[in-house]
C-alpha cells in the first residue's frame, strides 16, 4: 500500500480569499515503512502573507521571491501523488487549498488524483473524544519527540504526522505483507479448510446401566420415545 503523509502552509487561512500555499511537504510510505521518496517544495504566492499566518510558519515573502509557482511544479506534484492514499492532518483546510491552487491551471481535484484521503483529525477526535488533537498533542500523548517543531514547517510535520498515524494505527502492520522480506502467504492454505480430529468418549458400563434405568423410569409414566422400537 502507497500512503503520502501531506501537509501544507499558506499565506492564511481562506483559499476563497485569495490566500495560496507556499510550502508543499509530502512523505512516502510503502506497507508503513516511510521510503526516501520525499517531495518538498517552497512557493511564491505572489501576494503577501498574513502577519498571523508568518507568525505560524516563520516563512517570510522575500525568502520566497525566488521560488517556483505552483504551476511550475503541479506536473511533478500531481505525479507524485497520483493514485496514493493522502493522510492528512485536518485534511478539509490542505484539500481546499490543493484544489484551490489545482483549479487556477485548470486540473483536476486532489480527491480525483489520489486513490483517497484520510483526516487524521477526525480519526484522533473518534479515538480521543473532548481532548486536544492538534499534532503537538497527538506527539505528547503517543510519545513522539518534537522538540524540534518550534515553528510549523510542513516536512516536519509531514515525517510527524507518519510517526503519529502509525501509533494510531498500531496493530495494523500483522495484517501487511512484508515485500522488501519476500514473505509469501500461501494462498492455497488460506484456502484450505481447517479440520481437527473429534475426541469421542464412550461411556462406561456403570454410566450405561444408570441411562438404562433413567429410561426405564420414563417408561413407567407413559410411552418413552427413547425406548420405542416400533
Amino acid at each position: 500500500m502507497r500512503q503520502i503523509f501531506l501537509d501544507t502552509e499558506t499565506t492564511g487561512l481562506y483559499p476563497a480569499q485569495g490566500h495560496r500555499i507556499i510550502e508543499i511537504a509530502a512523505i512516502e510510505s510503502i506497507n508503513r515503512r516511510v521510503t526516501q521518496n520525499h517531495f518538498h517544495v517552497f512557493l511564491n504566492p505572489d501576494r503577501q502573507i498574513d502577519p498571523a499566518a508568518q507568525e505560524v510558519h516563520g516563512i517570510t515573502l522575500d525568502f520566497l521571491q525566488d521560488k517556483p509557482r505552483f504551476e511550475d511544479i503541479a506536473s511533478d506534484f500531481i505525479e507524485y501523488i497520483s493514485g496514493a492514499e493522502l493522510i492528512i492532518h485536518n485534511a478539509p483546510f490542505d484539500v481546499g487549498f490543493l484544489n484551490s491552487e489545482l483549479g487556477r491551471i485548470d486540473k483536476n481535484n486532489i480527491e480525483l488524483i489520489s486513490s483517497s484521503i484520510v483526516d487524521t483529525l477526525s480519526m484522533a477526535k473518534a479515538m480521543r473524544p473532548g481532548q486536544r488533537n492538534n499534532l503537538d498533542a497527538l506527539c505528547r500523548y503517543y510519545g513522539i519527540d518534537n522538540s524540534k517543531r518550534t515553528l510549523h514547517g510542513a516536512l516536519l510535520d509531514a515525517e510527524l504526522l507518519a510517526e503519529v498515524y502509525f501509533s494510531m494505527t498500531r496493530g495494523q502492520e500483522s495484517l501487511m505483507i512484508d515485500l522488501e522480506d519476500n514473505s509469501v502467504i500461501d494462498q492455497g492454505l488460506l484456502n484450505q479448510q481447517t479440520t481437527f480430529p473429534i475426541l469421542v468418549m464412550h461411556a462406561t458400563p456403570d454410566e450405561l446401566d444408570e441411562h438404562n434405568r433413567y429410561l426405564d423410569s420414563l417408561s413407567n409414566t407413559g410411552k418413552c420415545i427413547w425406548t420405542d422400537e416400533s
